[in-house]
């Protein structure tokens, strides 16, 4: 099956340019689809474009842009299309940054992007090894679906991934949102305890590991809807319901329940940190106590 790429034209590295397709990289066929339908005929909801309650053609109809209430300035496509864009046709490749230097609030789409003939392939793995080498992430800008977007480039297997970025003015501000939170001074031991959690759940990202739960249940509710019959419950993990009343004894109870995972296990940086602390047992017990992930679970060494 011969995939059709999404967007085709040239990418640029100073006076190095190369042919390249663009393809996307989300499986939109994964996605369940839920129609609008009439409940007393169960017949599809469908829209009509419509002038004054009469129907138009899909011929009779341009884009238009509302400058005062009610009026507007009329564009034909091709009027559209016409417009001269550079990035409609080149990716410039114009700044490198660390890829850590991107905020993932500017994260927006990605795509796949592939050598269009033989002849561009040397170039493209030139740009491709060179990203991956200097661990950089290469930023342009592209014409695509009626916006010009921004737009950042890094290696990516064989190939190489373009991410669409949204432009800052995008981006609401979060100060309304977080205003209200007040700096309280929370508790050493309650801070240590989160950290041994988030220990014991470290684990290299794989992506396998994750399902849709809420698409299979919606599968699920449609097949026994076709095949008349009762809804299966599924398979899947229960997550407690408990009230949470005291949130160090939350924590506590967190570190101690019965470990659901491979990732949740005690961390051997936390058992080194543990295993070398060099406080005597004698003075530590005069001082404040302080929790930490392994008072529980694992025996204390003597110091020296």
């Amino acid at each position: 099956m011969v995939v059709r790429p999404y967007w085709s034209g040239q990418l640029r590295l100073s006076l190095v340019t190369l042919p390249v397709n663009i393809y996307a990289a989300l499986n939109a066929a994964r996605q369940i689809s839920l129609h609008e339908i009439y409940e007393p005929t169960g017949e599809r909801v469908r829209r009509q474009k419509v002038v004054n309650n009469k129907p138009v053609d899909n011929d009779e109809i341009i884009k238009g842009y509302e400058y005062e209430k009610d009026e507007y300035v009329l564009l034909t496509q091709d009027e559209i299309d016409a417009l001269k864009v550079p990035s409609k046709n080149t990716i410039d490749l114009v700044q490198f940054v660390k890829a850590e230097e991107i905020d993932p609030l500017y994260f927006e789409k990605p795509y796949f992007v592939a050598p269009d003939g033989d002849s561009a392939e040397e170039a493209f793995i030139v740009i491709r090894d060179a990203l991956r080498a200097k661990k950089m992430v290469a930023l342009g800008q592209l014409a695509i679906a009626g916006r010009e977007r921004l737009c950042a480039i890094r290696a990516c297997g064989s190939g190489m991934l373009l991410e669409t970025l949204r432009y800052k003015e995008e981006i609401r501000k979060s100060d309304p949102y977080f205003a209200d939170i007040d700096e309280l001074d929370v508790a050493d031991e309650q801070v240590e305890l989160a950290k041994e959690l988030i220990d014991r759940k470290t684990a290299k990202f794989d992506p396998s590991k994750f399902h849709d739960h809420y698409r299979d249940a919606l599968q699920e509710l449609i097949d026994a809807k076709i095949e008349k019959r009762e809804v299966r419950e599924l398979d899947t993990q229960k997550l407690p319901t408990g009230k949470v009343v005291n949130l160090m004894d939350a924590l506590k109870k967190s570190l101690n329940a019965k470990n659901t995972s491979s990732a949740e296990k005690p961390s051997p940086k936390a058992k080194v940190k543990a295993s070398t602390k060099k406080t005597p047992a004698k003075t530590k017990a005069k001082a404040k106590p302080k929790v930490t992930a392994t008072k529980k679970t694992t025996p204390r060494k003597k110091a020296g």
